[in-house]
């Protein structure tokens, strides 16, 4: 296998998680009595452009189903984030009802139902119909595709070219990164702005947050490596920011490569951490195996010494990173009975790989376990006040990244 973006050979591997099914593929009843698709999950680095990439093993529209069961306004604490940035971007950007706004993958609409509400023109890419469907239903203009380079110069045919071009969390979910890239930079107004959000691949290192890799995550990401991505499609970045966001993750702001605009050194700080953190350095990526297999083993230690003290147990958050998590670790409803989901769209059906049963959040009060384990660690305090009433009755809330933490 040859690097995503610069082609050069790959021959260091990052992480192996062995086999798995991709982590959104939610199964119905019917389902348990078929053959479940289980694919190799190992993750390789590139020692020239230190891109952190999935090993090749299946198609894009294979993870990304017409059904894909990932709706982003399940969680509130996100919404909240769409609505800051969208004032954000209003007020430094001046967009008015003249300007258009173009989000690639755009979901279920949670973020630019806030730019209709304030009179500015946008356009959804979005290829799973389930999502694309209720950002329709908000009144919110949805392409139902895959984005890339040919859309990119349609709509620039079209006369569709972006002032604002937003991607949340989808940089790190396409097959091909470059091709993507130059699509962006097609469909971008002479003057206009890129922001991209993905989860930044220091924190990952550095808090141990192997269960964020799953199969529809192509890429991991540093600004060390994006910068040169765009700037071979003739991009620049000219700003960037920390967020909370997905246990930390960073936005950057791109434009064309010739626009006038200064660089903030917000940019240079961010790439001296990166390297002083030794993201360009092999060894840095070679002990990271170690530190998973640690999370993993005392994850699965407690579970057991759970069931051997008769203790109950439930999970909250039948998450794509619990997917990953539960299914390295063995994790079957023996040990973890019952996970809860407030996404009506997984409420009924069972978890890929582990086949854990999803219901929903009302049966925590009636089952009132003894632990809870929060699989989407990054909402954990949004868990913890949505279930207060839990704690009131002597559920002790549970995490396993970075460490294990009951609370």
């Amino acid at each position: 296998m040859k690097c995503r973006h610069c082609s050069s050979p790959l021959e260091h591997t990052f992480l192996d998680l062995g086999f798995a099914p991709p982590s959104n593929a939610y199964l119905t009843r019917e389902d348990l009595t078929r053959p479940e698709k289980y694919y190799p999950l190992k993750v390789k680095v590139c020692g020239q452009c230190w891109l952190v990439q999935t090993e090749d093993y299946a198609q894009a529209d294979e993870l990304f189903s017409p059904d894909y069961a990932y709706f982003s306004s399940t969680s509130s604490g996100w919404l909240a984030h769409a609505a800051r940035y969208t004032e954000k971007m209003i007020r430094q950007l001046q967009l008015t009802q003249d300007s258009l706004v173009i989000e690639v993958a755009s979901n279920d609409g949670y973020l630019l139902k806030n730019f209709v509400a304030a009179g500015i023109p946008c356009l959804g890419i979005e290829p799973t119909a389930s999502t694309a469907a209720a950002a329709e239903k908000l009144g919110i203009p949805v392409m139902r595709e895959f984005y890339g380079e040919q859309l990119g110069k349609q709509l620039a045919a079209n006369g569709q070219q972006a002032d604002l071009i937003a991607g949340n969390n989808v940089y790190a979910h396409v097959p091909d990164i470059n091709d993507f890239t130059r699509g962006l930079k097609a469909a971008l107004k002479p003057g206009g702005t890129i922001t991209l959000e993905f989860p930044h691949l220091m924190r990952l290192l550095e808090h141990t947050q192997f269960d964020t890799v799953y199969h529809e995550h192509f890429s991991y990401l540093s600004l060390y490596t994006v910068d040169r991505i765009f700037k071979m499609a003739g991009l620049r970045i000219w700003d960037v920011e920390e967020l909370p966001t997905h246990g930390g993750s960073l936005r950057v702001y791109g434009c064309h490569g010739e626009d006038a605009r200064q660089v903030s050194p917000a940019v240079g700080a961010m790439l001296a951490e990166e390297a002083q953190l030794g993201l360009q350095t092999l060894a840095t990526y070679q002990n990271f195996q170690a530190k998973a297999d640690r999370v993993k083993d005392d994850l699965l230690s407690f579970l057991i010494e759970q069931k051997r003290a008769g203790k109950k147990v439930a999970a909250y958050g039948a998450a794509a990173k619990g997917n990953t998590l539960l299914n390295y670790a063995g994790v079957k409803p023996d040990l973890l009975p019952f996970v809860c989901d407030a996404a009506t769209a997984k409420q009924g059906k069972f978890m890929p790989g582990s086949h854990i049963p999803i219901l929903t959040p009302a049966a925590l009060l009636e089952q009132r376990p003894d632990y809870l384990v929060i699989l989407p660690w990054n909402i954990a305090a949004e868990v913890e006040q949505q279930n207060a009433k839990l704690a009131t009755l002597g559920t002790r809330f549970v995490t396993a990244v970075p460490k294990l933490v009951v609370a």
